[in-house]
């Protein structure tokens, strides 16, 4: 299993649709400052299901939707589509792709879609939790945080070794 693609539709500064494909093996995203490629960072994890604006470096969740620029006016609607390459069947459903589909409104309504049917957020963490994948149950390591791992006290990074083996998962379902 692995991202086959990205699709984003008026999220931060991503106002046109745009989709991002990725082939198996490791992907690298560069430009320069400014260019959108935190935003990319943060739309995955959004999609994921990430539910703080601090974490998405906003303040409030509406941060996410494009707020205007002198060219284009602000959109009503933000929407983050992940797909993923299912055709070793990793993931327990009859498809050989998976879309995961987060959207959210002015209104402050959101909306989450698993192949394009309404569901609940709940349902796309049990799902993408067996992968590891799914808010808390992967790491995510920005610029500037390696220096925070290595400087930070053994607690922390033992905190930071469960969660990236996975221990989270298992104490979700115990709660």
């Amino acid at each position: 299993m692995h991202l086959k693609s990205l699709t984003l539709r008026g999220f931060k500064s991503f106002a046109e649709k745009t989709t991002i494909f990725f082939e198996p093996g490791i992907s690298i995203i560069i430009g320069p400052n400014g260019s959108g490629k935190s935003n990319l960072v943060d739309a995955i994890l959004w999609a994921l299901g990430e539910q703080s604006p601090r974490s998405l470096r906003g303040e409030t969740m509406g941060d996410v939707i494009f707020s205007g620029s002198s060219k284009k006016p602000a959109l009503g609607m933000a929407e983050v589509t992940l797909v993923f390459d299912n055709s070793d069947g990793f993931l327990p459903l009859d498809y050989t792709e998976v879309s995961v589909t987060r959207r959210l409104f002015r209104s402050g309504e959101s909306q989450y879609l698993l192949n394009g049917e309404t569901c609940r957020l709940l349902d796309i963490q049990e799902l993408l939790s067996d992968a590891c994948l799914g808010r808390r149950l992967h790491t995510v390591v920005s610029q500037g945080e390696i220096e925070e791992i290595i400087n930070s006290r053994p607690e922390e990074r033992l905190a930071l070794i469960e969660e990236v083996a996975g221990v989270h998962k298992h104490r979700r379902r115990k709660e």
